[in-house]
Order: structure tokens, then C-alpha cells, then sequence
């Protein structure tokens, strides 16, 4: 990639020599970055924000860590949770004002569908049918009323997924439908990483009136290897920053709403 980040020279260095620990080492830290090029910690997360919109680099809780493959790839639920936690809180505040009381939704896996969840937990007079464990276990003990669907669950998702869960989730109807992604893309819609996971999302969406994808700005513009849905079966999308070109083009030509958070 050319382009050149902003910056003097000394700082420019500097990134591009983070940029060679991340494609050795495929991620770094904020501690580590201080110790290694004597910067303040601020420095080295001014650094991650500019590296973030130049090169494959995503920020987590920490630090930071390499993308170059292009195309989203499958991470356990512990390292996705702290992956854009800060965008994903806000989208999932955004998500939590468009649920209202006598509501029944559902709510595939993923981290930004667990932080709604715990938003969720205050609430009542709501159903929430979801296919993660997770989302269920973190909603036990609410006034939520909670249907999990059946199937083997996923260890890297804690989503339950295959044919029993499939058969349990034509019997349901579903409002508004919560679904977390891989990737989002003109041509290719919305995709996942498991084919198990594509395949219960896909479900659970026909079963649904209204379909919300959620996804952090890194997400945008890229394909997971198997697809959920097109750009059309979407209701809304709700993102933390603003879309644009194709994807942004595509939504617009199929009427889908775009929230974007603060």
C-alpha cells in the first residue's frame, strides 16, 4: 500500500516499524509498543488509529492486531469480545432503542448481540429467541422471556447449530431480527465464516418480519466465505461509522435503512 501516514518522520518510522512487529508477530500492545519505542501510551493509540485506516490493522482492548488476509476469518468468542469493544457497546446501545416492550426478537451469536443482551436484562416484556448460549445464560435470571433453539453448539461461537435447531426455528415468528457478521459487502450481502452458522442465520431470518445486521466499520466491504443473505432481505443495518461506495449505494437502491452511531 502507498499511501503514507500522517505525521513527521520520526513518528512515521516509528508506525511503519509497528507495522513489521504486527505482520511478524500478528499483534502487538500498547505496553509492549511503549517499551519498545519509549512512546507514551497515547502516542502508541494515536498511532493504532492511523495505522487502523491505512493498513489491515485492527484495534482491540490492548493493542492491536494484523489483518492481512483481506477477508474476515473465524476467532474465538473470547478474542472477537475484544475486538472495537467501544464501537460495538455503542451499536448495541443504538440496536436496544429500536426493541420495545412486547417485542419478540431474535438474536444470533456474536459479541455485539451479547453486549445487547446485557442491555436487554433490565428490560421486560420482551422474548428473545436466540441459537448462542451465551446470550441465553446472560439473559437468565431477567424478566426477558428466553427460547433457545436446539442444535450442536459451536465452541468458537457458542452458537447451536444443525438441522435440529433449523426444524425447531420454522415453528417460530420472530419480529425483528438481530444478526451478527462476518462481512457485509455489495455483491456479496452478508456473510459468515461457519457454514453451520450461515446456514441456522439464514433460518432464522426467513422466520423473521424484520431483518437488523450489526457490525463494527470493520466488517464493511469485505466477504466471509459463505453467505447469509443478500443486501435486499435487510430491514437496517446498524454501524458505527458512515458507509460508502457500493455497499453504501447498493443499501440505498434496496431501501435499507442505515443507523449509524454517534
Amino acid at each position: 500500500m502507498t499511501t503514507e501516514l500522517t505525521g513527521g518522520s520520526k513518528g512515521q518510522r516509528r508506525r511503519e516499524a509497528i507495522l513489521q512487529l504486527l505482520k511478524q508477530q500478528g499483534r502487538i500492545t500498547i505496553t509492549e509498543m511503549v517499551e519498545r519505542f519509549g512512546c507514551s501510551e497515547a502516542t502508541a493509540r494515536r498511532d493504532l488509529e492511523q495505522m487502523e485506516g491505512v493498513y489491515p490493522v485492527i484495534r482491540t482492548i490492548g493493542g492491536a492486531m494484523y489483518d492481512g488476509m483481506g477477508t474476515m476469518r473465524e476467532l474465538p468468542f473470547a478474542e472477537k469480545e475484544g475486538l472495537s469493544i467501544l464501537e460495538k457497546e455503542k451499536i448495541a446501545a443504538l440496536a436496544a432503542t429500536l426493541i420495545q416492550e412486547g417485542d419478540v426478537i431474535g438474536l444470533s451469536g456474536g459479541t455485539t448481540n451479547f453486549l445487547l443482551a446485557k442491555l436487554l436484562k433490565l428490560r421486560k416484556g420482551i422474548t428473545v429467541v436466540t441459537n448462542a448460549v451465551n446470550i441465553a445464560m446472560e439473559l437468565a435470571g431477567s424478566q426477558i422471556q428466553v427460547v433457545v433453539t436446539g442444535g450442536i453448539m459451536r465452541h468458537n461461537s457458542f452458537e447451536l447449530c444443525g438441522p435440529l435447531g433449523e426444524g425447531m426455528i420454522t415453528n417460530l415468528h420472530i419480529g425483528k431480527m438481530f444478526i451478527g457478521i462476518d462481512g457485509i459487502s455489495a455483491g456479496g450481502g452478508i456473510s459468515s465464516y461457519s457454514e453451520q452458522e450461515a446456514q441456522i442465520a439464514k433460518a432464522l431470518i426467513k422466520r423473521s418480519q424484520e431483518t437488523y445486521a450489526v457490525f463494527d466499520h470493520t466488517k464493511s466491504n469485505r466477504n466471509s466465505l459463505f453467505s447469509v443473505a443478500d443486501v435486499a432481505e435487510l430491514k437496517a443495518v446498524i454501524t458505527d461509522r458512515p458507509l460508502s461506495g457500493d455497499l453504501a449505494a447498493e443499501l440505498e437502491r434496496h431501501g435499507v435503512t442505515v443507523y449509524v452511531t454517534d
